[in-house]
């Protein structure tokens, strides 16, 4: 069978990256570009400049890495949603153009599903209770009945999202996950809220508890920690519901805060006292990158999902900012 190569490109929200991955499992070229701030959050159109600006040098890199030229590509894959909508315009732009110029295929990959996908790539799960938390997402996911669905999730902030706006009140930057996991070190626990609503889970509450703490206040270290244990406590009562009722063996932690090692440890513990095995996608691959989306394009390439062939087909691929995994299709998965 011949060695098929596939390119990613993601560029959903402050990262621009491209991947390219064989489906003999091989990991030719993995480059990428985050846009970041020193004060304030992600601001769309500042990121999508910042994307605008690198897609052909970051291009250049991976092919460079890889000892390829595009024309030994397979197939081209690009994040087609869920994202912010001026990010996601510049990634399926530069996707549609390489297709045409190149006469490849394009896939139209969910971002949701390449952390999934991704997630198993890296890890020896087979079927496991997705702990799925980045920026803008926070969902308990399993594989049951013919498709991902959703067990919990955050009712209006994800939790990555939740510790940038309170990272952003206190003054550490965007992103601001790393610089809390190193001040919650230091910090000791102080009474905030606790909200899990059946299977899914509030953070905007807490956070502007936290907020108006650390304004009477209350020691940032100290306030670091309590979001923290607490966040994380909250995700893993659901986690932990979603296990019993899938009576799956397997808890997988993937996405950004899947980087916070504090995480890990309460995941383990958890998942110990259980029975199951616990697992985590590697650092390195666990904010957003191409190589997500050119593991999950390779896997619709072989199952010909959302494949757009045909000059006209190619023409008309589309971005879908709210796409959500209930809707997207997974016939490997069968």
């Amino acid at each position: 069978m011949k060695e098929i190569i596939c390119l990613g490109i993601e560029a959903t929200a402050h990262t621009f990256g491209v991947g390219i991955v064989t489906n003999e499992k091989k990991i030719l070229a993995d480059v990428r570009d985050m846009y970041t701030t020193e004060q304030g959050g992600i601001i769309p159109n500042e990121a999508a400049r910042h994307h605008e600006q690198l897609k052909e040098h970051i291009l250049e890199k991976a092919l460079e890495e890889a000892k390829l030229k595009i024309e030994e590509i397979d197939c081209i894959a690009f994040s087609q949603g869920p994202g912010l909508p001026p990010t996601l315009h510049v990634g399926k732009n530069f996707a549609r153009e390489l297709a045409l110029n190149y006469n490849k295929p394009l896939l139209g990959v969910n971002h949701l599903c390449g952390h999934l996908e991704e997630g198993k790539f890296f890890t020896a799960a087979k079927d496991p209770v997705y702990v799925f938390v980045s920026g803008a997402n926070t969902q308990i996911i399993a594989y049951e009945g013919g498709k991902y669905r959703v067990f919990g999730e955050a009712l209006s902030v994800g939790l990555g999202n939740a510790l940038d706006k309170f990272g952003r009140a206190v003054g550490l930057g965007f992103p601001a996950g790393p610089k809390i996991e190193a001040l919650a070190k230091k910090g000791k626990y102080v009474a905030i809220p606790y909200v899990v609503k059946g299977m899914d889970v509030e953070f905007s509450g807490i956070v502007t508890h936290c907020e108006q703490l650390f304004k009477k206040g209350v020691a940032v270290e100290d306030l670091c920690y309590s979001l923290q244990e607490t966040g994380f406590a909250m995700l893993l009562e659901v986690t932990e519901r979603a296990l019993a009722h899938t009576g799956k063996k397997e808890a997988l932690l993937i996405g950004g805060v899947a980087a916070n090692q504090r995480f890990i440890e309460m995941l383990q513990i958890m998942c110990k006292e259980r029975g199951v095995k616990a697992y985590a996608c590697p650092l390195k691959y666990s904010g957003d990158n191409g190589v997500q989306i050119a593991i999950t394009g390779l896997l619709q390439f072989t199952t010909k999902t959302n494949m757009f062939t045909t000059e006209k087909e190619i023409q008309q691929a589309a971005i879908d900012p709210t796409w959500r995994i209930e809707d997207v299709a997974v016939p490997w998965m069968h």
